[in-house]
């Protein structure tokens, strides 16, 4: 790992995209703490202490709802907006279909549609969010007239369009996914709640069991650890799929007869399913607050609680379905079984073509349930951890999404500059 930033450091190149990157996150949380205007936020401290909803956003936020800033709503509007995208170009609307496969040109295209649902989704959640916050504390508007809550909508809105151009630029200019980056940023920031928490809970005041603490706090970081490691393991797995090339004779030259192999990882989903599974529970909430004392919103709030086990029984299954989706849309079986045949490779005692094609589809398919129900697995620890004393607040930080999106983030960074410098220590045959 130190070996890796040293030698990032000392690549021209690499050096300035990695003080890019820390520029912008710089930008972003910087951002967390300009309060949005006309509104009362310190009011909102007590809400997210008791409501599991609330301070799960908070947490992905950054700590930014909690003072209602302009990056309140973090980056789940365009999440959600790519989700739908991405759904509705597999087939729903036939001339996003035909987009998505010409390439840089049509990915433009879907990008800006994207972006334009993302101001959409993100003007309706700003709007809920400050009409439910407005109910629940008096004094939360200190002026509450339209143009107030005009205001506090653009301003949120904008916030997130901003934020979303933040995460575009550490992609395109930086290290790493922008947009996952920035909620792995948001997730660590928020750790410096956890130790206090602790400390409180099973220290302050009970100096008899001081022995007996300790040593829930050792077994609590042995937990984390193996939940550290068999992430990374499971992140790490690959399948290799051996392909065999035949030989053919262009001119008085002999071509191909080599051996090689397919890489398929055993989650080549990432961290993606876990964020899409989160940001759709979001919204039943968000919508639910539209609609105070009805019977479907009460239920919505009681039981689409982060600290239920109904949420986390449904956030298994999208978890697990968004796996399978997201595998497809990443690899698709067709066109690797399609660029297979034309170069005159084939998988050992598999036929070429619509067998290689089914070949591919059942390994895509063994492979995703593994790595979707590790996903899920994984995301609904903190319910096990909600049921000890102590731990209700914070359980959210060891295990599940937070887990997930750290260790795979920081993963596929890595792996990323790992590229970045194989590319530039190779010299090739000239040298």
């Amino acid at each position: 790992m130190f070996q890796i930033l040293s030698g990032v450091w000392k690549a021209k190149d690499l050096r300035k995209r990695l003080l890019f990157t820390l520029m912008i996150l710089a930008i972003y949380r910087i951002g967390v703490v300009i309060p949005v205007p006309g509104v009362n936020a310190s009011a909102l401290q007590s809400i997210a202490s008791k409501s599991a909803v609330v301070g799960l956003l908070n947490t992905f936020s950054g700590g930014a709802l909690s003072r209602f800033s302009i990056f309140s709503m973090s980056i789940y509007p365009y999440v959600t907006a790519s989700i739908i995208v991405q759904l509705l170009q597999m087939g729903v609307i036939p001339i996003w279909e035909d987009w998505s496969k010409e390439g840089e040109s049509g990915r433009a295209k879907l990008t800006q549609w994207t972006r334009y649902l993302t101001v959409l989704l993100g003007l309706v959640q700003s709007i809920a969010l400050t009409y439910s916050f407005s109910r629940e504390l008096t004094g939360f508007i200190t002026d509450p007239t339209i143009w107030t809550y005009a205001l506090i909508a653009i301003t949120l809105t904008t916030g997130t369009t901003f934020l979303m151009w933040l995460g575009e630029q550490i992609t395109d200019k930086g290290v790493g996914n922008g947009i996952s980056v920035i909620i792995f940023l948001s997730i660590l920031s928020r750790l410096e709640t956890v130790i206090p928490s602790i400390y409180t809970s099973w220290f302050y005041g009970h100096p008899d069991e001081l022995l007996i603490n300790i040593i829930k706090i050792v077994a609590l970081l042995v937990v984390v650890l193996l939940l550290v490691i068999f992430t990374v393991f499971v992140q790490q797995g690959v399948r290799r799929i051996p392909v065999q090339y035949t030989q053919k004779q262009v001119g008085n030259k002999v071509y191909g007869g080599q051996s090689s192999f397919l890489p398929f990882k055993v989650n080549a989903a990432g961290v993606i399913p876990v964020i899409f599974a989160s940001s759709i529970l979001f919204f039943p909430t968000i919508i639910s607050q539209f609609f105070p004392g009805r019977a479907w919103s009460d239920w919505i709030t009681n039981y689409f609680s982060p600290a239920t086990w109904y949420y986390g029984a449904v956030e298994f299954v999208l978890i697990v379905a968004f796996t399978f989706f997201y595998t497809y849309v990443q690899l698709n079986p067709s066109q690797l079984a399609e660029n297979m045949q034309k170069n005159s490779g084939y998988i050992l005692g598999i036929r070429p073509g619509k067998d290689t094609e089914d070949y591919l589809v059942m390994i895509m398919n063994r492979l995703s349930l593994i790595g979707g129900l590790f996903l899920g697995v994984v995301s609904i620890v903190p319910l096990f951890f909600n049921g000890v004393p102590g731990l209700q607040n914070v359980a959210f930080y060891f295990g599940g999404t937070s887990l997930l999106i750290v260790v795979g983030v920081a993963i596929d960074t890595v792996r990323q500059l790992e590229g970045q410098m194989l590319q530039r220590s190779y010299r090739g045959f000239i040298r």
